[in-house]
């Protein structure tokens, strides 16, 4: 659960008041939307609609829940025009409906204490959000408010308009749903365990091994039972010996190199391929990686990120690794 930021109490028309929430406000909406440029336009609207009702306002409880009962509004709005789809059983396909999200976004966890950054992180992290798209709306607007965020049952009947029992209902549909699709440990839990030397030497080796197409250093630091995706692609590949004959075809072809960057608070890093024609490193993908125990879970590569967002560029220039 998430501590509630600090609320600066009665309202007094100043836009500062609500514009310190955008942070945590644009988070729970990356979470109810599986795109931070979706979160973008809903918070947009959430803190517009927040200011010109300020003069309006009464402090019933405080200028968060009012906030949030806005921001989860527009997302449930959102949510509805895009209308039902079902949704596939196999996560890793279902990754490639949501959009990776740059950790730096979480600059206002910041001023938490350790344990809350921890949760922030948590809550963001991709197989998280991607579960919660096996969800309807509703249930997944309650699941957060309240197991994420903190709200009691009763504050959540009141934010969506709704009754206590219809609250409880929900969550309890939504934790049956989700049993067995959340992962057994949460990255930055496992990251934690592993401490930041081994984290490193994990990464290093992992970008060292595409850098000089080994493959065989790559598949050995891979849980036997790992996966391989590349959003917006529909392919996934699963187990050992299907990601070899893949890193075989790629490593082969093309000569890589990888850059560190930080999302979904996982691993990251954002991979470029040598272009003859251009003599320089272009943008190929952001490779998020799921880690349990000391070997690389998933690894899924986003075909489409927007680098720059993550604080890479989109070419390199230089001579290729080899």
């Amino acid at each position: 659960m998430l501590p509630a930021a600090q609320d600066t109490g009665p309202v007094d028309g100043r836009a500062e008041l609500i514009e310190a929430f955008r942070g945590e406000l644009h988070a729970h909406c990356y979470r109810m939307l599986g795109s931070p440029h979706d979160a973008d336009d809903a918070v947009q609207e959430t803190l517009v609609r927040a200011w010109r009702g300020l003069a309006r306002y009464e402090d019933r409880g405080g200028i968060r829940p009012w906030l949030y009962k806005i921001a989860t509004n527009r997302c449930l709005t959102m949510l509805a025009r895009r209308g039902h789809r079902e949704v596939p059983a196999d996560l890793s396909v279902e990754a490639t409906q949501v959009q990776p999200y740059p950790d730096g976004r979480l600059e206002w966890a910041r001023a938490l204490t350790p344990e809350a950054r921890v949760l922030a992180r948590e809550g963001v992290e991709l197989a998280f959000v991607a579960a919660l798209r096996h969800l309807t709306a509703a249930q997944r607007a309650v699941l957060l408010l309240r197991e994420v965020l903190g709200f009691s049952a009763r504050e959540v009947a009141g934010l969506l308009d709704t009754t206590v029992p219809a609250v409880n209902s929900a969550l309890q549909r939504a934790r049956a749903r989700l049993d067995g699709l959340r992962p057994e440990a949460s990255q930055q839990r496992t990251l934690r365990l592993l401490g930041d030397r081994a984290v490193r030497e994990l990464a290093q080796r992992y970008a060292t091994a595409w850098e000089q197409g080994n493959v065989d250093a790559i598949v050995a630091l891979l849980a036997e039972d790992a996966r391989y995706s590349m959003p917006p692609l529909p392919v996934v590949y699963q187990g050992r010996l299907s990601i070899r004959a893949f890193l075989v075809e790629v490593t082969t072809a093309r000569r890589w190199r990888f850059l560190p960057a930080s999302a979904n608070g996982q691993l990251t890093f954002g991979t470029y391929r040598w272009d003859d024609d251009r003599g320089s490193w272009l943008a190929a993908g952001l490779d998020l990686l799921a880690v349990r125990g000391s070997a690389v879970t998933e690894v899924v590569s986003f075909l489409t990120a927007d680098f720059p967002s993550f604080g890479l560029p989109t070419e390199i220039a230089g001579q290729p690794a080899r």
